[in-house]
């Protein structure tokens, strides 16, 4: 069989490639709109398939340069970094502080489940963590990064078992957050009080939350700023990772990650504006690269030995996240409609990606009212703070298992 190798150059090209066809597939097939599927994880998966129908009969395997996959993983959680602006949490109230709790307490109970499930199955425990909060809570991102993290420590195929497990969350999250809505409202003859989050009468839902208020709008002289922000966090980030390696076993990228929190709040409270909204719109781009860089680098054939952990593992976490959104998150942030709205995108977020969580909520407004509380606290927690508390739990299960 013929070995087809593609250096870093040649193989984003193939990436961006497959992404353009994902994203033209995301536009014109239902199932991929509704259920939020990431244009670069449909192109790759494709991808994917087309190579282990290649590679089984025996016609060509490829091997790809995985250079740029790092620079483009560790510019996105810089990013990410830069949004975790911690004087949101005191705005956005109690809410946001105890669903922001509860998303953490999600965060230990995947990894809890996965970890003793993997071993349950005779399995390094460290691939549970591959079935937990690293694809559930972390979405495909976190899985294209820490699977790969994983496996230079030793962990086998973790990275195509995070983001199958990642892909699944994704559907079963958008599966379960509307049917727990449905029911309290039901259940419970809740109603929605008609008022946007500026407190005016509205028929429509609210289906946006503006994040920051000291944005503008993209400019050419803002993007730029942006970058040498996120460059100079991740330059800055590669000397606190490695001090941070000398005490415990850390991904490359959670240091360009801590820079760019440290340097967003000490501006915050400068109050030096920062180019936010740029700042987003690059990190979006490094991870739409990354994960077309990491999902044609998957390698399905290696699920084989593995699918039947998988299915018990991830059905397990389903029903635990039914049980956990039905009751604790409804009860915790209310007991009201929005908190049965609140409870949908816990499900979308906690099992997917913050875009499957709004997408869950609109079906619920859609259909019952506006819900602005939720708008305004599942975006906040989704978008700027689980992340980063994620990527420490996951560590902290790194080197506990």
């Amino acid at each position: 069989m013929q070995i087809l190798k593609l250096d870093m150059y040649q193989a984003l090209a193939l990436a961006v490639f497959m992404l353009l066809i994902g994203r033209e597939l995301a536009k014109r097939v239902a199932f991929l709109r509704q259920y939020c599927i990431p244009a670069p994880v449909i192109g790759g998966l494709i991808f994917a398939v087309l190579h282990l129908g290649l590679r089984t009969a025996g016609i060509v395997e490829f091997e790809l340069d995985d250079t740029l996959q790092k620079v483009f993983m560790t510019a996105f959680f810089c990013s990410v970094g830069y949004m975790a602006a911690f004087g949101m949490l005191k705005k956005g109230g109690i809410g946001v502080v105890k669903f922001l709790i509860l998303a953490i307490v999600m965060c230990i109970l995947q990894d809890l489940v996965g970890g003793i499930g993997a071993r349950l199955f005779g399995l390094d425990p460290r691939i549970g963590l591959a079935m937990g909060s690293i694809p559930l809570v972390g979405g495909h991102g976190t899985a294209g990064s820490f699977g790969p993290f994983l496996e230079e420590h030793g962990v086998a195929n973790a990275t195509t078992v995070a983001v199958a497990a990642a892909t699944y969350g994704l559907i079963s999250g958008c599966i379960i957050g509307g049917p727990i809505a449905y029911g309290k409202i039901k259940k419970f003859g809740l109603h929605s009080l008609g008022v946007n989050v500026q407190g005016s009468v509205e028929k429509r839902p609210t289906a946006t939350v503006e994040l920051s208020p000291d944005t503008d709008a993209l400019d050419e002289g803002n993007m730029m700023d942006a970058a040498l922000y996120i460059v100079i966090g991740v330059g800055l980030g590669t000397l606190v990772s490695m001090a941070l390696g000398q005490l415990i076993t850390l991904p490359g990228y959670i240091g360009a990650m801590i820079v760019g929190a440290v340097i967003r709040n000490v501006q915050e409270a400068r109050k030096v504006k920062m180019p936010m909204q740029e700042m987003g719109s690059l990190g979006n781009i490094c991870l739409s690269l990354f994960l077309g860089l990491a999902m044609i680098n998957l390698k399905l054939w290696q699920l084989v030995s593995l699918a039947l952990p998988m299915i018990v593992i991830l059905l397990v976490q389903t029903v635990i996240m039914f049980l956990y959104a039905s009751y604790v998150v409804f009860n915790m942030m209310g007991h009201d409609y929005d908190a049965a709205t609140i409870s949908s995108g816990f499900c979308g977020f906690g099992m997917g990606a913050t875009p499957n969580a709004m997408a869950n909520m609109q079906a619920i407004t859609n259909s019952y009212g506006p819900a602005p509380v939720a708008f305004m606290i599942v975006p906040l927690v989704g978008s700027l703070f689980i992340d980063f508390f994620n990527a420490g739990i996951i560590t902290t299960f790194m080197n506990l298992l």
